[in-house]
């Protein structure tokens, strides 16, 4: 156990009643001061609930994974409680998904598709394929692409939301799944991640950028966005699935090490 410095003094004795006591009402009551981090999380994963159900159980996900974080951790680690959390939280609530099948195989099918015919592409020019080349190299139009792009949101997000969370969980694995551990070496990576998503981001075009932040950042549904734009809900798609194409596979090289 490492000794916390001293930004951490006030949240450890925030903590310091449920360590001591471990009792049932105390983490309950703390249970329910994060709920909001349930909500919020499970927004990022809203496009891909195909019913109010569905985000019933993602929700219900969440609050299992936020009991069980309030239980394994320990301030005295030296990480924030919302980190731990977060993490655990998305990997139950993805996990769900996973062994649910939400997706559809065949709009999994075309999204593994775009997304190999992507980096081939990248591979051979040196530089992101335009639509046009995409298209030619699945064999369909660029019309087709586009409806391809727009239909296969769920899978896109769902896929990117899966590389950064095991990419999360590669940086601190005894810590994140167990609570037990903390080094030096998973916080640079940790850093090095953030800076890695912060790059990915900034490679994107301007409306790139503008629809993954409205989406990831505030939290806007896609009919919002475009109204925000200025533009159609079924473009707004299209946009947000290009974005997540390259940020995908720059994240995905950099995990390989290729970054």
């Amino acid at each position: 156990m490492t000794t916390p410095g001293p930004e951490y003094e006030k949240y450890i004795k925030q903590w310091q009643p449920y360590l001591e006591s471990r009792d049932e009402k105390t983490r309950n009551d703390i249970v329910l001061e994060y709920m909001d981090l349930v909500k919020k999380i499970v927004m990022r994963f809203r496009s891909s609930a195909g019913s109010y159900a569905q985000v019933d159980d993602m929700i219900n996900q969440g609050i299992i994974a936020l009991i069980d974080a309030v239980e394994k951790y320990d301030p005295y680690m030296g990480n924030k409680f919302e980190t731990f959390a977060t993490v655990k939280i998305r990997g139950a609530i993805i996990d769900m998904m996973r062994k649910q099948d939400w997706v559809p195989r065949s709009q999994r099918s075309l999204s593994k598709e775009v997304d190999e015919i992507y980096s081939a592409l990248y591979a051979e020019y040196g530089r992101e394929p335009s639509k046009g080349e995409m298209a030619a190299g699945m064999g369909i139009s660029v019309e087709a692409l586009e409806k391809i792009l727009e239909q296969r949101q769920s899978a896109m997000v769902l896929s990117y939301e899966e590389v950064i969370n095991e990419k999360m969980q590669a940086a601190n694995p005894l810590y994140i799944n167990t609570g037990d551990s903390d080094t030096p070496e998973s916080v640079v990576m940790q850093q090095e991640l953030v800076s890695q998503l912060a790059e990915a981001i900034e490679s994107l075009g301007e409306k790139e950028r503008m629809v993954v932040s409205l989406y990831y950042y505030e939290n806007l549904k896609l009919k919002e966005i475009a109204q925000v734009m200025g533009i159609t809900e079924s473009r707004v798609s299209q946009i947000h699935s290009a974005a997540i194409i390259k940020m995908k596979h720059r994240m995905t090289n950099y995990e390989k090490g290729a970054l």
